[in-house]
């Protein structure tokens, strides 16, 4: 009975990534069926590891699952050992990604940096690659942006955005050299306070740089109400 129970759950599990497939390659024309393209429907993957050149792939009840890896969690992991990774699915037109972190708290980092403009996996990838979390997480905040800049496909624009974006959504406290890079002239802040001031015919140099000392905390009225001020 253990046997078929077995066979029972692999079938299903088969049927499901089929279907998985399927709705990606269909679009969203398939939600009505029940079988619509969701987001996060892999939250995590625990298995059996074989490396490859691309990454790595985790075989659970009889299926592979390839998926990409940072090279520090690839450097923990063994191959024909089991390992848990937290997955984060990359769903497109042309089929979709699987990126797996062993640690939850790489897999919000990941997140974060696809949230700041023009930065895609493959280059919040390349930024992981750096060294530790932590280690990016610090570079960030103290304004590192040398250090960004040294991850492949990330320019000096890209690594000044990540650190204008999320210098204080880490963890640490902003150094100086991240505040700097915020008023830098081309970088987009995306501060409705800096906006206000430049509908009202300040430059975003010289709105930036009322702003500067005014407490971030505060409502946009308030701020560009200080500002003026000035």
């Amino acid at each position: 009975m253990r046997q078929g129970r077995t066979l029972t759950q692999a079938a299903a599990l088969s049927i499901d990534s089929y279907m998985f497939a399927f709705c990606v390659r269909q679009g969203p024309s398939l939600t009505q069926s029940g079988y619509g393209i969701m987001e996060g429907m892999i939250a995590s993957l625990r298995g059996i590891v074989e490396k490859t050149v691309d990454g790595v792939i985790i075989e659970v009840s009889g299926l592979g699952y390839g998926l990409q890896v940072t090279s520090e969690d690839f450097g923990k992991m063994a191959d024909g050992k089991e390992a848990k990774l937290y997955v984060y699915e990359h769903i497109r037109e042309q089929g979709f990604d699987l990126f797996g972190f062993t640690m939850q708290d790489t897999k919000h980092l990941f997140e974060q940096l696809l949230g700041v403009k023009k930065v895609g996996p493959k280059v919040a990838m390349a930024v992981l690659d750096l060294g530790s979390a932590a280690a990016v997480r610090t570079a960030i905040a103290s304004g590192d942006v040398k250090l960004l800049q040294s991850a492949k496909g990330v320019g000096k624009r890209a690594a000044e955005q990540i650190v204008v974006e999320l210098r204080d959504k880490v963890g640490l406290a902003p150094g100086s050299s991240a505040e700097d890079v915020v008023h830098r002239p081309g970088i987009n802040a995306q501060d409705e306070a800096v906006e206000a001031l430049v509908a009202l015919g300040y430059t975003p140099q010289d709105a930036a740089q009322a702003l500067r000392t005014i407490d971030t905390g505060l409502p946009v009225e308030d701020r560009v109400r200080l500002a003026l001020k000035r």
